[in-house]
């Protein structure tokens, strides 16, 4: 698809730009500052995901933001492109480019650095430049060194995001913004602009905020690791483990907060926890230990579907790709690692998913198709939709307890 510019926008000063504004963590935060009457800027380097914004619809399942999204394409106020040439001199730059983790698990700095390197010649000394996504520990002090080495002079801070996928439109409005930045100046800046949309700012060092967020998914990725572990040692007893969890949280406030058992994935706690445990020289062992846990469920699936079944000669259906429920996003899902480990020891994989479309995975099958054709099935995502499911006689592993609670 061509490249989409900037256009109709003579004479208006753009207030703020949101760097990957058509992903995940920019589009929801770009309709909202336009909400507050802010003209805004999507750069993005997916022309396609641009053109479904600027025809009215939402590139990814993220619930409540269609209004904000009609809202925001009436008001003129939302302006797109996928050219770094249009980015302007004006407004705050945000940047919801995270550092992503190598094959080692380590993190990778230059996905940061090359963003900045090609948004600098663009940009104008004294503006605002805001680090969005997750970043590893000391990145947002080196962005300031990094900038000063160019000879330049931004005001440089950190402001993490900290929302649910799916629902970063309603938690935008509803939760406390932490707000880091390395110069006074900054961080006044950027809680004058977050403060246009959360309740509360939260004021803390750079590092501080750094490791907030960090600090924030890997504790949820070790409470998702214990659940899965009671899980696995309750079922190689024997024993319901969803009474178990019942009994424990049932009116008794210290265990309220629990999870239930689950395919542990996504984009952001097993790379977070992975880029916690690099800072600390890799001595982070219960987030390894942790790692080691929410991966290795899948493997123990299938370890015991092998104790009870021939699967070479035996066809298995998936039920859900995404990561998790009720959202459209299958990066770094575990459903695709059951089905790639599954190709090796079953004879035919099939799955299915409601919200993930034949564009990301033309792979997938329609559920009843599935459900007729496979001798087994696997509840990989607890979408709603499988709740009433009827599969017959045929076996349904179920690690969520939605549909069946019998030990596997």
């Amino acid at each position: 698809m061509d490249a989409i510019r900037f256009s109709g926008a003579e004479g208006v000063e753009i207030d703020v730009t949101v760097v990957g504004g058509a992903g995940h963590v920019g589009l929801p935060l770009a309709l909202s500052f336009c909400d507050q009457g802010l003209n805004v800027l999507i750069y993005d380097i997916n022309p396609a995901a641009l053109a479904d914004i600027r025809a009215g619809n939402l590139p990814a399942v993220e619930y409540d933001a269609q209004p904000y999204l009609d809202r925001a394409l009436a008001s003129g106020r939302l302006f797109m492109t996928s050219s770094d040439q249009d980015i302007p001199s004006t407004g705050a730059v945000i940047l919801t480019i995270g550092t992503p983790v190598d094959e080692f698990l380590n993190p990778v700095h230059k996905a940061v650095q090359g963003c900045i390197d090609s948004l600098l010649p663009r940009l104008t000394d004294g503006q605002l430049l805001v680090l969005r996504s997750t970043v590893f520990p000391g990145t947002t002090q080196w962005l300031d060194r990094h900038v000063a080495e160019s000879g330049r002079s931004l005001k440089i801070a950190f402001c993490p995001e900290r929302v649910v996928q799916g629902y970063a439109i309603r938690e935008l409005h509803n939760m406390p913004q932490i707000v880091s930045a390395t110069t006074p100046e900054a961080e006044d800046a950027a809680a004058a602009l977050f403060g246009k949309l959360a309740p509360e700012i939260v004021r803390v060092k750079p590092m501080e905020a750094e490791f907030a967020k960090l600090f924030n998914n890997t504790y949820r990725y070790i409470q998702f690791a214990i659940a899965n572990q009671f899980y696995m040692i309750a079922n190689n007893a024997g024993v319901d483990y969803f009474n178990i969890h019942q009994a424990m949280t049932h009116n008794y406030p210290r265990a309220k907060d629990m999870p239930k058992p689950g395919l542990t994935a996504g984009p952001c706690l097993f790379k977070d926890t992975m880029q916690l445990s690099s800072f600390a020289g890799n001595q982070f062992n219960l987030g390894h230990a942790a790692m080691l846990v929410n991966e290795g469920l899948v493997l123990y699936v299938i370890e015991r579907l092998e104790r009870r079944y021939d699967l070479a000669g035996m066809k298995v259906g998936l039920l859900g790709m995404a990561f998790k429920a009720e959202v459209d996003d299958v990066r770094a899902s575990l459903s695709y690692k059951m089905r790639k480990m599954l190709a090796l020891h079953a004879g035919k994989v099939l799955a299915t998913d409601p919200f993930v479309s034949a564009k990301d995975d033309p792979t997938l099958l329609p559920l009843d198709q599935v459900v007729r054709e496979s001798d087994i099935l696997i509840l990989c995502t607890p979408h709603q939709a499988y709740r009433d499911l009827d599969v017959g006689n045929k076996p349904l592993i179920d690690i969520w307890g939605m549909l069946n609670r019998a030990p596997i």
